[in-house]
């Protein structure tokens, strides 16, 4: 059997990750490490492919020992590192907190994979594999007109998001050059899909479109966003993971980049076909509210690198992610009270999108 170290695998895109991975192959054990913030959820895990190759392990990658103690315990070859707090405007309001979680966390998973496999002898083993999950938003933003981000774009974070990924970025890379860890990193565009929590712009407008509440849009909704269904980018991680090079990056993209008022206009269009309300159109439920400092204005990606080397592309466009993604979050309506019920949420949601903050 293969043992792979999940961090945050109890979040998003890590829960979906691990599901990708079990059914990939029956010889693979995951041993996820997750400390279980508000965005991480035991219960995107409830459905997972084989539960008896899936192994949870509720604790914080800030704590180096017990991270080495899996690694060792478990003789893991491959280690794929999700966990971080990802949310932009949540940065704003305590940056320290991504601090700790995205750089030191980050540190402290490099040091116990660097010690327990240099102890072992196995770094330079072709099996053995540290890979990092980042996100396009370190290089900046783009202006109309520009090319995409590519693995040559200089890092020009805005905000302390997406600063605490740049630096944890760039410790990853360091331990590569400085101790000779075999890395990979991949930079991502904007995710979407199941279990994700609602705090972000899909399953936001979805839920609150589903409760006639209205669907809160930064400024004039001109930002330009590109959007990756979450299966297509755990076959990217996957591709890189085990055929891409040691000490290079991969930016994976979705290849498609609508306004944030196009996606939210989309969503409202495929409810209006899969659950419509008489006398009601969801888009007549679309509000423009006060821009966030720092908004970052374009993104988009050129995966030409990752294409090339090692054949990943999208499979799934934007018209048939959504869709998949609304049934999901209306056959799923357990799952979102369990969430979205939670008193935390309820705060954030009602501080974040006050009515003080609509625009006029």
């Amino acid at each position: 059997m293969e043992n792979i170290l999940v961090t945050g695998g109890a979040g998003f895109i890590g829960a979906n990750f691990i599901d990708y991975v079990l059914k990939l192959s029956n010889d693979i054990e995951i041993y996820n490490l997750d400390v279980l913030t508000y965005a991480g959820n035991t219960a995107n895990l409830e459905k997972v492919t084989d539960p008896s190759r899936h192994h949870f392990v509720q604790g914080d990658i800030q704590d180096t020992n017990l991270v080495k103690t899996i690694i060792d315990q478990h003789q893991v070859t491959r280690i794929v590192h999700f966990a971080a707090e990802t949310h932009v405007d949540k940065s704003l309001k305590t940056p320290e907190k991504f601090v700790a979680a995205n750089v030191w966390g980050t540190v402290s998973v490099l040091t116990a994979a660097l010690e327990v496999w240099k102890k072992r002898g196995i770094l330079n083993e072709p099996e053995v594999r540290f890979h990092h999950i980042s996100t396009d938003e370190v290089f900046g933003e783009l202006q109309p007109g520009d090319p995409p981000f590519s693995e040559s774009t200089p890092y020009s974070p805005n905000s302390p998001y997406s600063a605490s990924k740049a630096a944890s970025d760039h410790f990853v890379r360091a331990f590569f050059h400085s101790f000779g860890l075999p890395v990979t990193i991949t930079n991502c565009s904007n995710n979407y899909g199941p279990y994700q929590y609602p705090e972000k712009l899909i399953p936001l407008m979805i839920q609150n479109a589903l409760q006639n509440k209205p669907l809160p849009v930064y400024g004039e909704g001109a930002q330009i966003r590109d959007w990756l269904y979450v299966s297509d980018h755990c076959e990217a991680i996957w591709q890189v993971l085990t055929n891409g090079i040691v000490g290079e990056t991969y930016c994976v993209g979705g290849e498609v980049q609508p306004t944030n008022l196009e996606v939210v206009q989309a969503v409202c269009g495929i409810l209006e076909e899969i659950r419509p309300v008489s006398g009601q159109k969801y888009a007549d439920l679309i509000t423009f509210v006060t821009d966030r400092p720092g908004h970052d204005f374009r993104y988009a990606i050129d995966i030409n690198k990752i294409r090339t080397e090692l054949g990943w592309y999208p499979k799934t466009n934007l018209s048939e992610g959504l869709r998949k993604t609304i049934s999901w979050y209306i056959e799923n309506p357990e799952w979102v009270r369990l969430v979205t019920g939670k008193t935390d949420y309820a705060d954030w949601i009602k501080t974040n999108y006050s009515n003080q903050r609509m625009a006029k």
